[in-house]
C-alpha cells in the first residue's frame, strides 16, 4: 500500500512521539557504537561542537557531552527532547546540550559553516524520499565549516527487513509502524558527491540483527 511521503513521515512523527512516551529511555543510557567511533573522529580531527539530527531521547548527545563538545540535538519527538533535557541536568551536563525540536524536511536552524561536525544515527533512513535526503545533506553542507565532517548511519538494502512489510515505494518499507528508507550502495555514493567520502563502514546492531552502513564524508 502506497501513501504519500509527507503523510507518511507526519504520522511517522506522531508514532515517535507515543513511542516514546510509552517508553521513556527505550534505547537505553550506553552509547551507540557509532557514536563511540564518531567521538574518536571528532577528538582525532580536533571537533569543539557537534550537531545530532534525530537525537531522540539522547544516549548519543549524552555520550558526546560527557566526551567534552558542545552538543545541538535536534529530534522531531518533542518528548524524546524533553527526557534528553532531563538526563541532561541530572547529569550537570545541561551546560553543554542545547535542544530544538525540528522536521529535518525543513533548513537547518543554524548559520552556515557555525559546526565542525553533524551526526545522525538512523536519522536519513526514516521516511524520507530520495529527494528529501538530499535536501537534507545540502543542509548538513550548509552548516558545516570547511573541513567538518559528517558520520551517519542508514539500514541498507541487504537488511532482512528490506523488500517485506508495508511497501511506500521508493525503498521505503514499514514494519511494526516504523518505516524505513533502506539505502542502496549509489544512494551514499550520490550523497557524497562534492564531499571527501572517507569511509562506508558495514555493520550490525539489534537483535534482528539490523545490517547498516556507518559513512563518514568531509566537507572540503
Amino acid at each position: 500500500m502506497r501513501q504519500h511521503n509527507g503523510d507518511l513521515a507526519d504520522d511517522q512523527q506522531e508514532h515517535w512521539q507515543h513511542t516514546y512516551t510509552a517508553h521513556p529511555g527505550m534505547y537505553g543510557q550506553e552509547p551507540s557504537t557509532p557514536a563511540v567511533h564518531a567521538a574518536e573522529i571528532f577528538h582525532a580531527r580536533g571537533v569543539k561542537d557537534v550537531l545530532e539530527l534525530g537525537a531522540g531521547h539522547g544516549r548519543d548527545a549524552l555520550y558526546f557531552a560527557r566526551e567534552g563538545f558542545s552538543v545541538q540535538a535536534t529530534d522531531f519527538s518533542a518528548t524524546g527532547l524533553e527526557q534528553l533535557k532531563d538526563a541532561a541536568r541530572a547529569q550537570g551536563l545541561d551546560d553543554r546540550v542545547m535542544t530544538a525540536v525540528h522536521d529535518v524536511r525543513e533548513p537547518l536552524p543554524l548559520p552556515d559553516a557555525s559546526v565542525d561536525a553533524v551526526y545522525a544515527h538512523m536519522l536519513l533512513c526514516m521516511a524520507l524520499s530520495t529527494q528529501e535526503i538530499h535536501t537534507l545533506v545540502d543542509e548538513v553542507r550548509r552548516v558545516l565549516r570547511p573541513g567538518g565532517v559528517f558520520i551517519y548511519t542508514v539500514r541498507h538494502t541487504g537488511d532482512a527487513h528490506y523488500g517485506t512489510g508495508t511497501r511506500h515505494g521508493d525503498d521505503i518499507y514499514e514494519h511494526g509502524g516504523f518505516a524505513v528508507h533502506f539505502f542502496p550502495r549509489h544512494l551514499v555514493d550520490s550523497l557524497a558527491d562534492t564531499w571527501t567520502l572517507n569511509e562506508v563502514h558495514t555493520f550490525e546492531e539489534g537483535e534482528l540483527p539490523r545490517r547498516l552502513w556507518r559513512v563518514t564524508q568531509t566537507r572540503p
